[in-house]
């Protein structure tokens, strides 16, 4: 038999998670908006609840998607795992550290796995990029250089993402722990963090950019810079190699075609061997990674984006706000 879901979070994300549930049944859906939950169990023909605990308990149900404001993440995913479900809860899986590691320890003694929704790693220009990173393309790693953002819209300001008590955190909590994310897949952990966040336009009591630079232990870079002031939304991550360079920018929609380039460098050096990709077909993100937990649960494998990751990927949030807090912008560097 299928194995059998709940949704628990019924918004925007909530619903692309719904839209790629390939090879289950939704079972249950859980907002507090109840209405909005109903909607979500009409399309798919499940129950509805304004209760998330009912609906992880109800039975038949395998595996919860958890995709509420950040608040949430943590006490419904661990209360899931120790409801004996598996459990794909939406980055950055917290708000901290202290939250996302109640979690792991809840997973760990019951057994259950945990994927973090990292659905970047399975944009089809990410996967070519890894593709090419395994084969040893770009030979040695160096660095990464990394931007996201976006630029909000008319009364973001007073949404929930600007609500610390809710989010954790702003634009750093939310689109940087992809890049963090995506940077740490290729180039390895980071061991030294230094970075600022800082609010510049928004009115809000969270940062709209972050600016981060990430060292490994073997002096590997990661550079990043996350907004919401970025007035044409942005994806671009670059990825250097002694051999080679991959660059992948765009993710569809707003944020252009996506597309990858390899830029090999030549025995003569000069301009380099260029191969482009090119990928304009819808975002199949969601869908290729909640596949693969399928196939972590039949195997009983950890997942490929687990708690470990975010929990590196909030680590390093914490730190940059750390030292935000401790040198604001206006004193002398």
């Amino acid at each position: 038999m299928r194995p059998g879901v709940a949704i628990i979070g019924c918004g925007l994300i909530g619903q692309k998670r719904a839209g790629a549930l390939a090879d289950t049944r939704l079972l249950a859906c859980a907002d507090l908006d109840l209405g909005r939950a109903q909607a979500l169990a009409r399309a798919h023909g499940a129950t509805a609840t304004g209760d998330w605990r009912r609906a992880v308990a109800q039975p038949g149900v395998d595996l919860v998607v958890v995709a509420t404001t950040n608040n949430s993440l943590s006490e419904i995913a661990r209360a899931a795992v120790e409801m004996g479900r598996h459990v794909l809860v939406e980055k950055p899986a917290a708000r901290s550290v202290q939250e996302i590691d109640a979690v792991i320890e809840a997973a760990t003694r019951c057994r259950r796995l945990v994927r973090v929704g990292f659905n970047h790693r399975y944009h089809p220009a990410v996967q070519k990029a890894r593709e090419l990173f395994e084969q040893g393309a770009l030979g040695e790693m160096m660095f990464v250089r990394g931007r996201y953002g976006h630029g909000g819209r008319i009364g973001y300001d007073k949404e929930w993402r600007a609500d610390p008590a809710l989010s954790g955190g702003g634009e750093l909590i939310d689109q940087g722990v992809h890049l963090i994310d995506l940077s740490r897949w290729f180039l390895g952990d980071f061991t030294s963090v230094a970075g600022f966040a800082h609010t510049y336009f928004w009115q809000m009591p969270v940062d709209d950019n972050g600016f981060l630079l990430l060292r490994t232990a073997g002096n590997q870079a990661a550079f990043l810079h996350v907004s919401c002031t970025e007035w044409k939304n942005l994806f671009s991550l670059e990825i250097y190699g002694r051999d080679a360079k991959l660059h992948v920018e765009g993710l569809g929609g707003s944020y252009g075609v996506e597309r990858l380039a390899l830029y090999r460098m030549l025995p003569e050096m000069g301009p380099p061997e260029t191969t482009m990709w090119e990928y304009p077909r819808g975002d199949r993100s969601w869908a290729l990674e909640f596949a693969e937990f399928l196939e972590d649960i039949r195997l009983d494998r950890p997942p490929a984006a687990g708690l470990a990751d975010a929990r590196a990927a909030l680590s390093v949030v914490e730190e940059v706000y750390r030292q935000s807090a401790s040198r604001p912008m206006t004193d002398p560097i």
